[in-house]
């Protein structure tokens, strides 16, 4: 049975992405099977694996109201372990075509039942929104891990993040448990960082990873080159920070109560 994963934060520009991009990329260089979800119409994860998504016939708008052709929306990367369902722009009428819809936050996860079989790892990566994509997404999920930049306004959207997680949680998906939360963008030479990593590991000590995501200028260059830091340079700090993430990501099992 696959590990489903959402990558969630709704406050934009906290390296959720990245993490969702280089993360599967990480698992899938361990040989793990793959499939990376392209949840935001803004469809950066997918053109920062190379994928024009101009010329696409199946995406995940497409396959979103007749799962049973999910699989037709699956596209290989050059990555042999990692497969991508790619969004487009299309994917923002989503959020309007499911308003008046029953059972509208599960649409998404009628969509991953049908493939996820084929897959040790499905990675989400959520709109910077708590929107209908998102509840679909946290909805289809297992797990939950959080993306914080190392910054004040940062730890106040966490709060509200996890206040939608725990409402989810109770009345829509019991089987949702938070991975963990990973900082992102961080400067040990920068006073602030270091306070907010303080911070979060005294108010969320189950919950920090290890793992921690510096800022990097490779990293900010990799999806302009359509690949994963990985696959641009594997020996920067930032390739470093996601095998390792990876590997703790394989190893740690979300809590039974969080």
């Amino acid at each position: 049975m696959a590990r489903i994963i959402a990558i969630a934060n709704q406050k934009g520009g906290v390296g959720k992405t990245t993490t969702a991009i280089n993360l599967a990329a990480s698992l899938a260089v361990m040989e793990k099977r793959v499939l990376l979800l392209d949840c935001d119409p803004q469809s950066n994860a997918s053109s920062g694996l190379g994928v024009d998504t101009s010329g696409l016939a199946h995406n995940l708008y497409s396959v979103f109201f007749t799962p049973e052709k999910a699989a037709e929306a699956v596209y290989k990367t050059s990555s042999p372990y990692l497969s991508i369902m790619p969004a487009t722009t299309d994917l923002v009428g989503v959020e309007l075509e499911l308003v008046d819809k029953m059972g509208r936050e599960y649409y998404l996860d009628e969509v991953i039942k049908q493939i996820q079989k084929d897959y040790e790892f499905i990675i989400l990566d959520c709109p910077p929104s708590l929107g209908l994509l998102t509840l679909n997404s946290l909805c289809a999920a297992r797990e939950l891990l959080i993306p914080l930049q190392c910054e004040f306004f940062a730890l106040e959207g966490i709060v509200k993040l996890l206040q939608t997680y725990e409402q989810v949680k109770k009345r829509l998906n019991p089987d949702l448990k938070v991975l963990g939360v990973v900082l992102t963008m961080y400067d040990i030479r920068n006073r602030l960082a270091r306070q907010v990593k303080n911070e979060v590991r005294k108010c969320l000590p189950d919950m920090l990873m290890e793992s921690v995501i510096p800022r990097n200028v490779r990293l900010s260059e990799a999806p302009s080159h359509g690949r994963s830091i990985i696959h641009y340079d594997v020996k920067s700090k930032g390739a470093e920070a996601y095998l390792a993430l990876a590997k703790e990501v394989v190893l740690r099992k979300p809590a039974a109560k969080r």
